[in-house]
């Protein structure tokens, strides 16, 4: 017999699937040294991507989202992602990295939707950047 998820049809591969229904790093950090959300004004997608670092290693990243499979699916991969990484590979990581993280052909229509996360990222890694060389002044 069949299961049900064998039954699904799923349009944006295994990874999206599986991360939308069970997405890691999900929730609030409570010792955030980031903190940024942003939104898509198109969809209504909503995300906060948060990282606590020491020095400049990201030790914990999470994000809370209102939106859509995708969105929430590239925020979990991303989030995975930074784990552990420098600061400055976070800065410079790229939307094609995370696209071929997701594992997917995504329609044009939707990889906003996926590069969320990710311009919600890095515009708090720049402004927490810029905030550490005003306090060095």
């Amino acid at each position: 017999m069949a299961k049900w998820s064998d039954l699904v049809t799923l349009p944006y591969g295994d990874t999206i699937f599986e991360h939308f229904r069970r997405p890691r790093n999900q929730g609030a950090l409570a010792a955030a040294t980031v903190s940024q959300e942003g939104s898509n004004p198109l969809c209504g997608d909503r995300v906060r991507v948060e990282l606590r670092l020491e020095g400049e290693t990201v030790v914990e990243a999470g994000f809370t989202a209102n939106a859509c499979a995708v969105c929430v699916a590239a925020a979990s991969v991303l989030t995975d992602l930074v784990r552990g990484a420098h600061i400055e590979d976070v800065a410079t990581f790229t939307s094609d990295e995370l696209l071929r993280a997701l594992g997917a052909e995504l329609p044009r229509s939707r990889v906003s939707c996926a590069t969320l996360p990710l311009t919600v990222l890095h515009t708090g890694v720049t402004l927490h950047r810029q905030r550490a060389r005003e306090e060095a002044r």
